[in-house]
C-alpha cells in the first residue's frame, strides 16, 4: 500500500462525506468543497489530479452517490428537498429531481441502480423516494390540437418570464415510484437489486430490519412490501415470528402489476386467460418467479467461502 498522493487543504467535513466510483476506468472520488455551499469537488483517482468543482446547491451537501460506471453522480443538500445528477467528469446537470417542499429531511441514504436507469433516496421521513433517469425527446408524434394541449404549450412558455426560482421548480421531475415505511426517524440505508430477474428495493434500518419490496419497472407508484426480516438476534422469539411475513406475497411479479379482470375462479386475478400479464408482457412469462422470494435459497444466492489460513469454511454467509 504505497502512498501516491496526500490531497491538502480539504474543507472540514465532519460526517466524511465522499463517494468513490467502483469502475476500474473512471476511479474518481467526490467530497464538498466548500462548508458554506454544495460545492462538489471531483478528482481524478487514475491520474491523480484535479478534476473540476461542481455547483450543486446553495447549502452545505449531505449526500454523495456515483453509479456503477462512475459516468453520473447523485447529489443531495441538507435541506434534502432537491436531488441533482450530474455528467461525470464534464460536470454538467442532467436531471433534478425535487423530493418534497413541506419539510426539509436529512437524507440518509442516495443509490443508483445498477443499470443506472433509478435512483433511490431515503431519509429520516417515512417515504423513501425513487426516481427514473429518462428525458423525454422532442421525436413524438405531434399530438392532434386539444383544449388541453394549447393550455399545456401556454403554461410552458409562461415559465419563461417567471423568476428562476419559481421557473425551476415547475420543471423539476417528481418521484415515479415511492414506499411508505411504517415508521419514521430512523436511519436506513436502501439498495435498488435484480432478484429473481425482478427488481426490487431493500431498505435496511438502524434497529436491525431489513424489508424487501416490489418495484414496477414500468409504472412505477407505490411499491408492495414482500418480506420482512430480522438481522439481530439468532433465537426464533416472538418478535422473530411475527417478522416471518404474514402477508400474502404475490406469485408472480405480473400477478402485482396487472389489473383485476373478471376471470373465472379457479383463475388466479390479474391474469388474462392465456396465462400473460393483462397489460402486456413485461418480462417473458417463463421468466417471472414461481414464488415467494426466498433469501435464503441456494440456488439463487450461493454460499460464500470464508478462507482463513489454509482453513475453508463453507456454508457460511456473511
Amino acid at each position: 500500500m504505497k502512498l501516491l498522493k496526500t490531497i491538502l487543504d480539504t474543507p472540514l467535513n465532519t460526517k466524511g462525506l465522499c463517494a468513490l466510483s467502483i469502475n476500474h476506468s473512471n476511479s474518481y472520488l467526490a467530497y464538498p468543497g466548500s462548508t458554506t455551499v454544495g460545492e462538489i469537488a471531483l478528482y481524478d483517482g487514475n491520474n491523480l489530479k484535479d478534476v473540476c468543482l461542481i455547483p450543486a446547491h446553495d447549502g452545505p451537501l449531505a449526500a454523495l452517490a456515483f453509479n456503477s460506471t462512475g459516468s453520473k453522480l447523485a447529489s443531495a443538500s441538507e435541506k434534502g428537498t432537491v436531488i441533482r445528477v450530474f455528467s461525470i467528469p464534464e460536470g454538467e446537470k442532467l436531471y433534478e429531481f425535487r423530493r418534497g417542499m413541506k419539510r426539509y429531511v436529512n437524507i440518509s441514504s442516495l443509490v443508483f441502480s445498477m443499470d443506472s436507469q433509478f435512483l433511490c433516496a431515503s431519509s429520516n421521513t417515512e417515504t423513501v423516494h425513487i426516481f427514473k433517469l429518462e428525458h423525454l425527446t422532442d421525436s413524438r408524434p405531434e399530438e392532434p390540437p386539444s383544449w388541453s394541449g394549447y393550455m399545456g404549450k401556454m403554461f410552458m412558455a409562461a415559465t419563461n418570464y417567471l423568476p428562476s426560482q419559481v421557473s425551476g421548480m415547475m420543471s423539476q421531475d417528481r418521484a415515479f415510484a415511492t414506499v411508505r415505511l411504517n415508521f419514521s426517524g430512523q436511519r436506513n440505508i436502501c439498495v435498488l437489486s435484480t432478484i429473481q430477474k425482478l427488481p426490487r428495493l431493500l431498505v435496511t434500518t438502524s434497529d436491525g430490519h431489513l424489508y424487501l419490496y416490489n418495484l414496477d419497472p414500468q409504472d412505477g407508484g407505490e411499491c408492495v412490501l414482500i418480506k420482512t426480516h430480522r438481522l439481530l438476534g439468532l433465537g426464533k422469539t416472538e418478535e422473530n415470528k411475527e417478522n416471518d411475513l404474514q402477508l400474502p406475497v404475490p406469485q408472480t411479479y405480473a400477478a402485482t402489476v396487472a389489473r383485476q379482470s373478471s376471470v373465472p375462479s379457479s383463475m388466479m386475478p390479474g391474469y388474462s386467460e392465456d396465462g400473460g400479464a393483462l397489460r402486456g408482457e413485461i418480462i417473458p412469462e417463463h421468466e417471472f418467479a414461481t414464488g415467494p422470494v426466498c433469501l435464503d435459497d441456494e440456488n439463487e444466492f450461493p454460499p460464500i467461502n470464508l478462507c482463513r489460513g489454509s482453513q475453508t469454511s463453507k456454508g457460511k454467509r456473511s
